[in-house]
């Protein structure tokens, strides 16, 4: 597996590396936010890990513009102060946060989990494609297209649209949601569950105040709507 480590703090690089090197990871370290983007029109990466705080240009930034470029997972390291920037990172395209200081046994684990569901693949079907409502989603390219238009998504937002929409009608609690795609306990809260909803939801839905596809059962979860209801 190839990480791709964007920070300029050298000592918590230099631990990262080695730890995950220990693991069997290949890793490609850069300091600043222009050589990532340079690294990542040039190369392809399983996972990114990108410091918030880079000495030429925002972490937030970087993190967009990487997301335009492909949907490879990112996970973003944010000091204790930067709530704000959490969400924010979420809404433009990250899958997940490490707050600093962190514990690099707590980030190998969620760069394990992250890695594991990107494999993801729904337990009731072999097949390539599922049709799913309008959707068409292929679960070895992990691509979806609605009424034959491709859907950009992000890691996250696509597991999250395979489980619910090969499961119509069942609703799911924002904790389930969090073990089931997330495959470890989290340290975060759930507006992270939140947040990549509403973010699926723009991607998909035609109307902001009337959502089609993606429902919400209040104080239940989130549902994939079902024809038969």
């Amino acid at each position: 597996m190839k990480v791709l480590l964007v920070d300029n703090e050298l000592i918590s690089v230099k631990n990262l590396r080695y730890s995950l090197e220990q693991d069997g990871y290949e890793i490609v370290s850069v300091a600043d936010g222009m050589s990532a983007l340079k690294i990542i029109s040039n190369d392809e990466f399983d996972i990114i890990i990108l410091e918030l705080v880079l000495p030429d240009i925002d972490g937030l930034e970087v993190c967009q513009r990487i997301r335009e470029k492909c949907n490879t997972p990112i996970i973003l390291l944010t000091s204790k102060c930067e709530d704000m920037n959490k969400i924010l990172g979420l809404e433009y395209g990250a899958d997940d946060y490490v707050t600093k200081p962190y514990n690099i046994l707590e980030l190998k684990a969620r760069i394990k989990a992250i890695l594991r569901r990107t494999k993801f693949n729904n337990q009731k079907t072999n097949e390539q494609t599922i049709l799913a409502d309008d959707f068409v989603i292929n679960t070895l390219g992990r691509k979806v297209s609605i009424n034959n238009k491709e859907i950009n998504l992000t890691a996250k937002e696509f597991d999250l649209l395979l489980l619910l929409a090969t499961n119509p009608g069942r609703i799911y609690s924002r904790e389930e949601l969090l073990e089931i795609i997330w495959g470890y306990e989290y340290f975060g809260d759930l507006r992270t569950v939140d947040v990549h909803i509403r973010r699926l939801r723009e991607k998909i839905e035609k109307k902001s105040e009337n959502y089609e596809y993606i429902l919400t059962k209040w104080g239940s979860g989130y549902y994939f709507r079902n024809n038969n209801n």
